[in-house]
């Protein structure tokens, strides 16, 4: 058996509170959660958008929907029945694991990027193991792949890993959330665009 490389970083604790950045793709880089599209030229895509920005939440302090309207050539991500259930199951995280919350996130057509945070005070108070990063992405795979599997997509699967990044200041955390924000309208020169 090869060595795997290791994606974590060696000695640190993945529990404590901090804000991660993580980006999770489906194995073999299939495109099967939506599609990118243009809202204001694709009229199909029209007819089932129910946001601007479906597919991608956005911190509080973000106007929603704010640069598609300043941009009428921006494209969104337009979520399938699996995308949602990604997309549901991200928020299920929040709602399973009260020490946690999700400042943005985008499903892709093969990937999610998420910036979570651990925050113990959300809980305190209470008796309560905090589980690392690992196995926080490890419950949204498994749950997310679990009922996209009923949905009938048997050959589905979240590829081993993930990729992290420990969000350290500020000026990083605000370039990874317009990140985010902007991946969709710049899915023609994702790195992750090539693989589909």
């Amino acid at each position: 058996m090869r060595n795997r490389k290791h994606n974590r970083m060696k000695g640190y604790d993945y529990s404590r509170d901090n804000l991660y950045f993580v980006t999770i793709c489906v194995d073999g880089m299939k495109c099967c959660l939506g599609e990118i599209v243009n809202p204001n030229l694709d009229s199909n895509a029209n007819a089932d958008l129910d946001a601007n920005y479906v597919g991608t939440s956005h911190d509080m302090s973000v106007t929603r929907g704010k640069d598609i309207q300043e941009n009428s050539s921006q494209k969104i991500m337009q979520l399938n029945k699996y995308g949602k259930i990604v997309e549901a199951q991200l928020d299920w995280l929040i709602d399973r694991y009260q020490y946690i919350a999700i400042h943005s996130k985008v499903a892709m057509p093969n990937h999610v990027h998420a910036v979570l945070e651990i925050d113990r005070s959300l809980v305190s108070g209470k008796e309560i193991k905090i589980k690392s990063l690992s196995e926080l992405v490890g419950a949204f795979k498994t749950t997310s792949s679990k009922l996209i599997h009923r949905a009938e997509f048997l050959e589905f699967k979240w590829k081993r890993s993930f990729h992290d990044h420990i969000i350290r200041n500020e000026k990083s955390y605000q370039n990874i959330i317009n990140y985010i924000q902007h991946n969709p309208s710049k899915w023609d020169k994702d790195v992750f665009n090539k693989k589909c």
